[in-house]
């Protein structure tokens, strides 16, 4: 029951975080679109351009005044709480996923690193990463836009780098995620709102306002445009473990980030021309070559595998990373084998004999089906993650294509290796997958 109810929080908080970092992005995006084609041409005393726009079978007439309008008007819309509820929703999925278990969904097997040190250094990244952003911001460098942001790039792309030494693959992309998010949150609340209601009160007071603080709103307001695609990224690569399960995956993410930048600065200027419409393309083939050199290198063959020693002893799975809620032994042990399984494959009748499926069913049985089985026996799932499950060969062999990139190529399952899964014993699932997986 723990499992099921905490497979439901995980999925409310991540709706919440999704419906709110929708309204946000999307307000965001909607109000640079704005900015970048209002008229300007001989616009009225006051304004600096206005804009005609149809939407849903209405016609509007929108309005922006170079500082302020002579009063206020008696309803002003304030754009905060998308802002705000997004960055609460991210933590709290933060904490329900990665913090309330961080030795199975954090910590990267063989880091070194304890549950507490992994969070600790989470959370002290989030508070780090902003603190370092606003002072790069309001140092000369924040005179020197493109300067500013080439070394935002390569500190957060660094950041990047160090949490893929400590954190698994997913962890340490959500990390950055969550540093981006927490800068373009503390945008919202420490600069652009302080300069909306520093403008505010000074119309209400019948004083000139200070042009010094819209302006600086404006500028965090452009840097958040420019963090929204790769933070959408980030947001949807875990169902994508080519990338964030790479040797290289902050070097994949570096890329991506890359294009997408690309991508956002010619929608932010093609009002004035299209001269960076280059970047589409060029995104397009930065994407299939990261594609192509991120390939998965060729698998060993039947013949390789079976020089490997005969017999593999079973480590007893962790209590501790199970959570402590069934003992390691009970975890561990298939319904289907009576005995610990001799997975080594013996050596091959001919060179292009691949390995015998019972001994490749006997190791998926002891290291996979603890919870992709339609009744695990891990306390972590109540429900086979994914509903992915190895109950059968059948099931085993339609989803080869799933265990070759989640175990063997990337390497990111089982989870934090709570099975402690072999090399042996993947090279052994690979080269049977290479030969076509065949169960009989």
């Amino acid at each position: 029951m723990e499992a099921h109810l905490l497979e439901w929080l995980n999925l409310s908080v991540r709706w919440v975080h999704m419906i709110t970092g929708v309204a946000w992005i999307g307000a965001s995006f909607y109000f640079v679109w704005l900015e970048n084609n209002l008229n300007r041409v001989n616009p009225k005393t006051g304004l600096a351009g206005d804009l005609w726009a149809i939407h849903g079978g209405g016609i509007y007439h929108l309005e922006k005044y170079k500082l302020a309008p002579p009063s206020m008007p008696e309803n002003l819309h304030w754009f905060k709480w998308e802002a705000y509820f997004t960055w609460m929703s991210g933590i709290a999925l933060l904490c329900v996923v990665f913090y309330s278990n961080p030795v199975l969904y954090l910590v990267a097997p063989g880091s070194g690193l304890t549950g507490p040190e992994g969070v600790a250094i989470g959370i002290g990244s989030l508070i780090a990463g902003w603190f370092i952003y606003d002072f790069l911001c309001d140092s000369p460098l924040g005179k020197k836009p493109a300067l500013l942001g080439f070394i935002l790039f390569v500190l957060i792309i660094g950041a990047a780098f160090g949490f893929s030494k400590v954190f698994s693959g997913r962890g340490a992309y959500l990390h950055v995620g969550a540093i981006i998010g927490t800068i373009m949150v503390g945008n919202v609340f420490r600069i652009i709102m302080p300069a909306q209601r520093a403008l505010v009160a000074a119309i209400a007071e019948n004083r000139t306002p200070d042009p010094a603080l819209p302006a600086k709103g404006l500028l965090r307001s452009r840097h958040n445009n420019y963090f929204t695609l790769p933070v959408l990224f980030i947001m949807i690569s875990n169902h994508f473990p080519s990338t964030y399960g790479s040797q290289y995956n902050w070097l994949i993410l570096a890329g991506i980030a890359v294009l997408a930048v690309l991508v956002r600065h010619y929608f932010n200027t093609r009002h004035d021309s299209h001269k960076f419409a280059w970047t589409l393309p060029v995104a397009a083939v930065g994407m299939i070559t990261l594609a192509y050199v991120t390939g998965p290198a060729p698998m060993p063959t039947a013949p390789e595998v079976a020089k490997a020693p005969a017999k593999i002893e079973y480590q007893p799975l962790p209590e501790t990373a199970l959570g402590g809620g069934a003992k390691p032994a009970e975890a561990a042990q298939p319904a289907a084998a009576a005995a610990p399984a001799a997975p080594a494959a013996a050596p091959a009748q001919a060179s292009n004999a691949g390995p015998a499926f019972d001994k490749v069913h006997n190791v998926i049985q002891e290291r996979c089906a603890v919870c992709h089985s339609a009744k695990p026996t891990s306390p972590l799932f109540s429900a086979a993650p994914a509903g992915v499950m190895f109950d059968t060969p059948e099931q085993i062999r339609q989803n080869a294509a799933r265990i070759q990139a989640q175990a063997i190529t990337t390497q990111i399952m089982p989870l934090g290796n709570i099975t402690q899964m072999t090399q042996q014993e993947r090279d052994l699932i690979g080269a049977w997958i290479a030969q076509g997986a065949q169960t009989n």
